[in-house]
């Protein structure tokens, strides 16, 4: 008897609807199951055989065949556990094949018949949506996530035997109910910039960082408070929308890092990977590519502390999602794109001792050691970097004043009306903040007044910036019109910006 089920893998970021065919009929008995298998899906014939029997459902030795297509597709998912037995079931005529129908399986099996849940439930609920699939079966542990998904019907039944008593009409079971999703404009955790004591520079820039999506370099002595300016940065960022929730949520499904809760993340992501961190777990990778770091922070923060101690190699693969918000990672097996519109925050000494530059302490650094110690930062990076700015250390001054620092919550609602701006100008290029004009856009939208002009020109041709920094400027120029509330770019807002990007004394050539 011919049966054929739907379960379903992910690809990328997205899922992929898997075309479960079985064919049971008379002969040697035989259980084949093929389709360009990876090894957990090999494995999954003998979970689903013991899992069945252990269910208390005797089945007759038959010659079966299961094909699992599309067979161009690698399939690399323990969740097609749940949809093979279940048209294993159909073919023996255990399960009546009409209650299959339009439904979508997703589950791991135990050798007991219990549902485990497994990762990427969310991208397939998704796919599955889309192509007109109103019915999905899950573990509970998966329950939450794909009812994420408006629309789809979600069951969550704790057994294989529970299942097969719901499909064969012998027991009831209730769809799971989705949870309120609560939107807390202040759900940041307890990093608040009202802790910052002075520096205010380097809040100024991390403001006009988040208002417009900029990247940021920050240079300065250890201890100066680099790391904990970077970490307070997403509690400034927008809320986000439910379709960023949904993206990020998607990404860190398939990862496996939803943890048990497993649903919607309403935060942004903070990535701060070590420096040891290799090129592939920054980028994507394995035989068929994963998400990298530069993918989980998408619509958030990509912290890189310690720069200069990162391998050349990893850094220069950083190029390409700073440039286009997209990773292209290919292998053997698959070629797959990844988001990764992030705002990169780096942090660095500015020698390896740290005090170079320093008005108090003394450097003890040849100027072939910072050479070499700055040598791993190119200048096409560098020049992907938005904002350079130098933070001092704090005086004592400042660490002893009782006064509390504006918070984030305030700096946020300025960033927001800046972002509201941007979205109502540059919803035409399909962008939705100053950092991802492209160079038509920015001629477009970007108005510089007359005294604006000349001083970019002058600027332009004493530091001799390239193209790529010219744009930046302006872009950066623009964000600071934009809290301004000023229609025009205006001198100042070039001043500001050319002040953001200085050389800061890395001996880097650009």
């Amino acid at each position: 008897m011919f049966s054929r089920t739907y379960g379903a893998t992910t690809l990328g970021v997205n899922g992929v609807l898997i075309d479960v065919e079985v064919d049971v009929s008379s002969g040697f008995p035989q259980f084949d199951v093929v389709g360009l298998l990876d090894t957990a899906v090999k494995e999954s014939r003998e979970r689903v055989r013991t899992a069945i029997k252990n269910s208390g459902i005797q089945m007759k030795a038959e010659r079966v065949t299961i094909s699992l297509a599309p067979a161009d597709i690698r399939k690399d998912s323990s969740g097609l556990d749940l949809p093979i037995a279940v048209g294993l079931l159909a073919g023996y005529g255990i399960v009546p094949t009409e209650r299959t129908k339009g439904c979508l399986f997703a589950a791991e099996l135990s050798l007991e018949g219990e549902l485990r849940g497994i990762h990427g439930i969310l991208p397939m609920a998704v796919h599955a949506r889309e192509q007109g699939i109103e019915t999905m079966f899950v573990s509970p542990a998966n329950a939450k996530e794909a009812l994420l998904v408006d629309g789809l019907k979600v069951y969550a039944p704790a057994t294989l035997a529970e299942l097969v008593a719901f499909l064969t009409g012998r027991a009831e079971c209730e769809p799971a109910k989705a949870e309120q999703i609560s939107e807390n404009d202040d759900a940041f955790g307890t990093e608040d910039f009202s802790d910052v004591q002075g520096q205010f520079m380097a809040k100024r820039a991390l403001e006009i960082a988040a208002a417009g999506g900029h990247n940021v370099l920050m240079v300065g002595a250890p201890g100066a408070g680099k790391t904990m300016l970077a970490r307070r940065l997403p509690s400034i960022l927008p809320v986000m929308t439910k379709q960023e929730a949904l993206e990020v949520t998607k990404i860190y499904s398939i990862a496996g890092l939803l943890g048990q809760n497993g649903g919607l993340i309403t935060e942004r992501p903070f990535r701060s990977p070590h420096h040891t961190t290799s090129a592939a777990a920054i980028i994507g990778g394995g035989s068929v590519p994963r998400p990298g770091e530069v993918t989980l922070s998408h619509n958030g923060v990509l912290f890189l502390d310690e720069l200069p101690e990162f391998a050349k190699a990893v850094l220069e693969v950083l190029r390409q999602p700073l440039e286009d918000g997209v990773v292209t990672v290919a292998r053997v097996n698959a070629t797959l794109t990844f988001p990764s519109r992030m705002i990169l925050v780096a942090a660095m000494n500015p020698c390896p001792c740290g005090w170079a530059g320093d008005k108090d302490r003394v450097c003890n650094c040849t100027p072939n050691e910072i050479k070499r110690y700055t040598r791993k930062i190119s200048g096409p990076l560098l020049d992907r970097i938005d904002i350079h700015i130098r933070v001092p250390r704090v005086e004592y001054k400042d660490l002893t004043s009782v006064k509390k620092s504006e918070s984030s919550a305030a700096i946020r609602k300025r960033v927001m009306a800046a972002r509201e701006i941007q979205l109502e100008r540059l919803a035409p290029c399909h962008a939705y903040c100053n950092a991802q004009m492209n160079h038509a856009a920015l001629q477009k939208t970007c108005v510089l007044t007359e005294s604006a002009k000349k001083l970019l020109e002058q600027v332009f041709s004493k530091m001799k910036l390239s193209a790529r920094s010219y744009d930046r400027i302006i872009k950066v120029g623009r964000t600071i019109a934009d809290l301004d509330k000023s229609a025009n770019i205006e001198d100042r807002h070039i001043a500001e910006a050319v002040q953001l990007r200085n050389d800061l004394g890395l001996g880097i050539d650009s």
